[in-house]
C-alpha cells in the first residue's frame, strides 16, 4: 500500500509541474514566440476529450457490457474526419468576427442575442455539473482505492471527506490556472501546453499499465481470450453483449458526435485556442489514431479484471493491487488524476469567461445604481466573477456527487451532461447551414430540450438517489402514466438516454425548425446569417463563371449598389495589387467577377449577388423566378444595408472604445503586480527592521541605555511606517466598496488648510524647507469630513517634501474662491511630473517617481486615496506645473451653500 502522504506529494507536485509549465508557456508567448504553433500540440489538446470516465469508466462499463463503450469514442471519430468541412467553417467564422466563447458563437449568429448568449450560458453551467461530479467521484474514487481504508483516518484532520479536498484542490488550482488575464479573447498558450502535456501522460500511463496487464499479469491478448472462453464470458467481445439494441448504438454515437462539437471545453480548445487552421488537416486523422491507441487496452484490462475477479470503475487502479504491484496502481492513479485536472481546467475556465461575459456582466451593466460603465477599473470585478465562477462550478460537482452521482457509474453521469451539451449542436449546425434560422426558433428550442433534458434524464436521477418519490418512474407525476419521465407519453421500451436523447433532441429540432420558419428575423439576423452560412462563398465562386463582360458593366453594377465613392475606392486598390490599370473596355477576369460578387455579398446577400453579377455576363441566362429573386432579397438588403451602415458606425466607435478599454484593462494588470510587488516589499522592509532590533535588544541585556533608546526609536519608527501601509490599503479598500462612513460636518477649508500645515512643521524643519501660504479668503465654508480632508492635505504635503532638493526646498500653498469652489493648490519646486503622467500618477497602482533616483517612492495609494476623497465631495484633483518649477497639486471643494444643494449619500457600511 502507498502512503496517503507519497500521494498527496505526488499530487501536488504534479499540479505544480503543469503550472510552471503553463507559466513558460505564457512567457513565451509574451516573447512572441508560440509554443504552440505546431499541429502535433493542437490534437494533444483535443485530447481532453478524453477525461476520467475514459481512463476508469470505459473499463468499468466494458466488463459488464463489452464493446458497450465504443460509440461513446466513434461518434468524435466521424466528426473529426469531417473537421477540414465542419471545424475549419466554424474556425473562419470565430476568426473573422472575434468569437470569444460557443455562447459567443451561437449569440452572434442569432442577431447578437444577449438573452440567447445568456440561456447558452446557463444550460452549459447546469448541464455541465453531473461532468465535474463524474471527475470527481473518479479521483476521489481511485484515492480511496489507492490508499485503502487508512486514507479516511488519514484525511480526518484535513477535511470532512476526500471528495471535498479535491474539490477544493482542483478549485484553487483552475483559478490559480485559468484567471491570471482578462482578456477572454487571447490564446491561453500556457494552458493549451500544459493540457497537451497531459494528454501525452494520460496516454503513457493508461498504456504502461493496459501492457503490464495484459503482459506482465497474463501472456497477451490471445491468453485473456482464452481464458475469457473458459469461464463462458465470451458475449464480452459481441455486440450482444452490450445488451444495446442498434437504436442505443446509434443514439450513443450521435449523442457523443454532438457533444464533441459543443462541449465548451472542446469548443475552447478547438476554436478559441487555435493558432493556425492549417493544423485542423493534420488533426482530423492524428485525432482518431489518439482515439484508437486509447482505447486499445480497455478491453484486455476489462477481461483481466473478470478474470481476477475485481469489478468496477477503479479497476484500473485495483488490479494491480490485489496482484502485488501498487506501483502500478499509482501510475493509474497519476493518469486518472491527469484525465481529470484537464477536463476540469478547461472546462472551468470556458464556463467562467461565458458566466462573466454573456451571463453577469450584461446584468450588472445594466443596473444603473452600480454605474459600472464609469468605474476606471473592472478588473477586479470580471476576475472575481470568474474565480467565484470556478470555485462555484466545483462546488455544485461535489454537491451533485454526494446527492446523486455516488448512486451511478461514471459513465451514466457522462452521458447526463453529453445530452444537456448536444441541445447546442442544433443551433450550431443551423448557424452554419441554413440561413433562415432565426433568434426566437434557436431560443424556443433550446428551451424546449433542456427541459425535457430535465424532465428525462435529471429528475429520474434524483427519484433513484431517493431525492424525489421513486414512484414517479412508475406512475408518472399525479398518477398519469403518459407523464412517466422515462416512458414519456408511452414512448416505452428504450433506454433512459435513447428516450431522453430521442426526447429532447427531437423536441428541439422540431421546435427550432418550426419558430424559425413561423417567426420574422430581425435585418442583424439576416446578415449574421448571411456571414455564417455564406463565409466561404468567395472562395468557390471563382470556377463557376463561364460567361464574360467588360469593366465598365461591372463598374456600373458595383455603383448601383455600393456607391461611386465605395466603388471607386474598391478598383483603385485591386489596381495597385495589379500593377496596371483597369480601363473600361478591358475583359473581366473570373477574378475581378469574384471580387465584385463578394463585395456585392456583403451588401445584398451571396444568392442575389451571384444572380446580379451573372446579370452582366453573356452567356448567363436569367429567368423570370431568378428575376423576382433578385427584387426580394434587393429590396431587403437595401433596407438592411442603412440599417448596417449605422450599426458600422457605431461598432467602429464602440470597437475603438474596447480596444483602448482592453489596453487599459493589460496595464492595469500589470501595474496591480508591480503594486502588489512594491507593497510586499514595504511590509518587509519594516518588519525585518523591527524583528532584527528586537533580537538585538533581547539577545543584549547590557546594551548601553542610548544604544537600547535608539534601537526602540526605531523599531517604534518602522511600525508607524507599517500602520502607515496598512491603513493605507483597508481606506482605499473600504472607499471603493462602499463601506467608509463619512462624518460629514460644516467646516472651515482655510482653519483645515492652517491645521494640516501646523502639523507638518517638524517635517518641514527636518528637512530644511521653506513654506509660504497665501489664504485669498477669511474664512472657506465646505460640508466635508474634516478628518478625511485633513489627510489629503497631509498626504500632498508630504509627497511634496519628498521630492524637493536637499535644503533648498520651497512649498507653497495657496487657497482661492472660484465662486461655487474653493481651489487648494500646493506646489514644490522639486522635479515635477511629465505631462503624460500628470493623469495616471492618480491612479491607486501608479507611484511617483523621483528623477534623481529614478525610483518608486512610497506604496502607489497616497494620491489614489486623495482622488476618492475629493471626488466623494464633489470635488476635482489635477495635476499641473508648478510655478516654483515643480508640481503643482491642485484640488477643488463645493463651498458649502452649493453643496447643501448637491449633498452627497453618506455611505456606511
Amino acid at each position: 500500500m502507498i502512503a496517503v502522504s507519497v500521494g498527496v506529494a505526488t499530487a501536488i507536485l504534479y499540479l505544480a509541474l503543469l503550472f510552471a509549465l503553463a507559466s513558460w508557456g505564457d512567457r513565451q508567448a509574451d516573447r512572441g514566440q508560440s509554443v504552440i504553433d505546431h499541429p502535433l500540440i493542437y490534437t494533444l489538446s483535443l485530447a481532453v476529450y478524453f477525461t476520467a470516465w475514459t481512463f476508469f469508466g470505459s473499463v468499468g462499463l466494458a466488463q459488464g457490457a463489452g464493446i458497450a463503450f465504443l460509440p461513446i469514442y466513434l461518434g468524435p471519430t466521424i466528426v473529426a474526419l469531417l473537421f477540414p468541412v465542419l471545424l475549419a467553417r466554424m474556425l473562419r467564422i470565430a476568426r473573422a468576427y472575434g468569437i470569444t466563447s460557443i455562447a459567443d458563437f451561437i449569440a452572434a449568429r442569432y442577431g447578437k442575442s444577449s438573452l440567447l448568449g445568456g440561456l447558452v450560458t446557463s444550460v452549459a453551467m447546469i448541464g455541465i455539473v453531473p461532468y465535474v461530479s463524474l471527475q470527481l467521484k473518479a479521483v476521489a474514487s481511485s484515492v480511496d482505492a489507492l490508499f485503502g481504508p487508512s486514507v479516511s483516518h488519514t484525511l480526518a484532520g484535513w477535511g470532512p471527506d476526500t471528495a471535498l479536498l479535491v474539490t477544493l484542490l482542483l478549485a484553487l488550482f483552475s483559478i490559480l490556472f485559468g484567471t491570471r488575464h482578462i482578456d477572454a479573447t487571447e490564446h491561453h498558450q500556457g494552458m493549451v501546453l500544459a493540457i497537451a502535456f497531459e494528454s501525452v501522460v494520460k496516454l503513457a500511463t493508461f498504456l504502461a499499465v493496459g501492457a503490464f496487464v495484459t503482459w506482465g499479469l497474463y501472456d497477451g491478448i490471445g491468453d485473456l481470450v482464452v481464458r475469457l472462453e473458459a469461464i463462458g464470458r465470451t458475449e464480452l467481445l459481441t455486440f450482444a453483449g452490450t445488451g444495446m439494441t442498434y437504436l442505443d448504438w446509434f443514439a450513443h454515437t450521435l449523442l457523443a458526435a454532438l457533444a464533441f462539437v459543443a462541449l465548451p471545453r472542446q469548443f475552447q480548445v478547438a476554436v478559441i485556442e487555435n493558432v493556425d487552421p492549417d493544423h485542423v488537416r493534420t488533426a482530423s486523422w492524428l485525432f482518431p489514431l489518439y482515439t484508437l491507441v486509447i482505447n486499445v487496452f480497455v478491453l484486455p484490462v476489462a477481461i483481466a479484471g473478470v478474470l481476477s475477479g475485481v469489478s468496477g470503475d477503479m479497476t484500473m487502479v485495483r488490479l494491480p493491487l490485489a496482484e502485488g504491484f501498487p506501483l502500478i496502481a499509482f501510475l493509474a492513479f497519476v493518469g486518472g488524476l491527469s484525465a481529470a485536472t484537464a477536463m476540469v481546467i478547461v472546462e472551468t475556465i470556458a464556463i467562467s469567461t461565458m458566466i462573466s461575459n454573456d451571463l453577469v456582466m450584461p446584468v450588472l451593466l445594466r443596473i444603473e445604481r452600480l454605474r459600472l460603465a464609469r468605474r476606471p477599473d473592472l478588473t477586479g470585478l470580471v476576475l472575481a466573477i470568474r474565480r467565484l465562477s470556478i470555485f462555484g462550478i466545483l462546488l455544485a460537482g461535489y454537491a451533485f456527487f454526494h446527492l446523486v452521482a455516488e448512486q451511478f457509474q461514471l459513465v451514466s453521469i457522462g452521458l447526463i451532461s453529453f445530452a444537456a451539451v448536444a441541445q447546442f449542436a442544433p443551433l450550431i449546425l443551423f448557424a452554419l447551414y441554413w440561413r433562415e434560422a432565426s433568434r426566437a426558433g434557436a431560443v424556443a428550442g433550446l428551451l424546449a430540450g433542456f427541459a425535457i433534458w430535465l424532465y428525462t434524464l435529471v429528475v429520474p436521477a434524483f427519484a433513484l438517489a431517493g431525492w424525489l418519490d421513486p414512484q414517479i418512474l412508475e406512475a408518472g407525476p399525479f398518477d398519469i402514466a403518459l407523464l412517466r419521465p422515462q416512458a414519456l407519453f408511452g414512448l416505452e421500451g428504450l433506454a433512459p438516454v435513447t428516450h431522453a436523447v430521442l426526447w429532447s433532441l427531437g423536441t428541439n429540432l422540431v421546435v427550432f425548425v418550426t419558430v424559425s420558419l413561423l417567426s420574422r428575423r430581425s435585418d442583424l439576423e439576416r446578415l449574421q446569417g448571411m456571414l455564417y452560412v455564406d463565409v466561404d462563398q468567395a472562395e468557390r465562386s471563382t470556377r463557376l463563371w463561364r460567361g464574360e463582360t467588360r469593366v465598365a458593366a461591372l463598374k456600373e453594377l458595383l455603383v448601383r449598389f455600393l456607391g461611386q465613392e465605395a466603388t471607386a475606392a474598391l478598383f483603385a486598390r485591386e489596381e495597385r495589387r495589379r500593377g496596371h490599370r483597369l480601363e473600361a473596355g478591358d475583359r473581366a477576369d473570373a477574378e475581378l467577377v469574384q471580387l465584385a460578387e463578394r463585395q456585392l455579398a456583403r451588401a445584398i446577400g451571396a444568392a442575389s449577388a451571384r444572380i446580379v453579377v451573372g446579370s452582366v455576363v453573356r452567356g448567363e441566362v436569367i429567368g423570370p423566378d431568378a428575376l423576382l429573386e433578385i427584387l426580394d432579397e434587393t429590396s431587403q438588403a437595401i433596407e438592411a444595408s442603412q440599417r448596417l451602415e449605422q450599426k458600422s458606425r457605431e461598432l467602429e466607435r464602440l470597437a475603438a472604445e474596447l480596444r483602448e478599454a482592453n489596453e487599459r484593462l493589460r496595464q492595469l494588470d500589470q501595474l496591480k503586480d508591480d503594486f502588489i510587488a512594491t507593497v510586499s516589499h514595504e511590509l518587509r522592509t519594516p518588519l525585518t527592521a523591527i524583528r532584527s532590533f528586537s533580537e538585538i535588544l533581547l539577545d543584549n541585556p547590557d546594551l548601553p541605555q542610548e544604544e537600547r533608546q535608539r534601537f526602540v526609536e526605531i523599531i517604534v519608527h518602522e511600525t508607524e511606517r507599517l500602520t502607515r501601509l496598512i491603513d493605507d490599503v483597508l481606506d482605499l479598500s473600504r472607499i471603493e466598496s462602499g463601506r467608509m462612513e463619512w462624518q460629514v460636518t460644516e467646516c472651515d477649508l482655510r482653519a483645515i488648510v492652517e491645521d494640516a500645515i501646523r502639523r507638518c512643521e517638524g517635517l518641514f524643519r527636518e528637512h530644511g524647507i521653506e513654506v509660504t501660504a497665501d489664504f485669498g479668503v477669511s474664512r472657506a465654508p465646505v460640508r466635508c469630513d474634516r478628518d478625511r480632508i485633513v489627510q489629503v492635505l497631509l498626504n500632498l504635503f508630504s509627497n511634496a517634501a519628498k521630492f524637493v532638493p536637499a535644503g533648498q526646498g520651497r512649498i507653497h500653498i495657496e487657497l482661492r474662491n472660484l465662486g461655487t469652489d474653493y481651489l487648494v493648490r500646493v506646489e514644490d519646486n522639486g522635479p515635477g511630473v511629465p505631462k503624460e503622467m500628470r493623469e495616471a500618477i492618480f491612479e491607486k497602482f501608479r507611484q511617483v517617481t523621483s528623477a534623481l533616483t529614478d525610483k518608486p517612492r512610497g506604496s502607489g495609494l497616497g494620491l489614489a486615496i486623495c482622488r476618492e476623497i475629493v471626488q466623494h465631495f464633489r470635488g476635482r484633483i489635477w495635476c499641473e506645473e508648478s510655478r516654483l518649477g515643480g508640481a503643482a497639486i491642485c484640488f477643488t471643494l463645493l463651498q458649502a451653500a452649493a453643496a447643501a444643494e448637491a449633498e452627497p449619500r453618506r455611505r456606511v457600511a
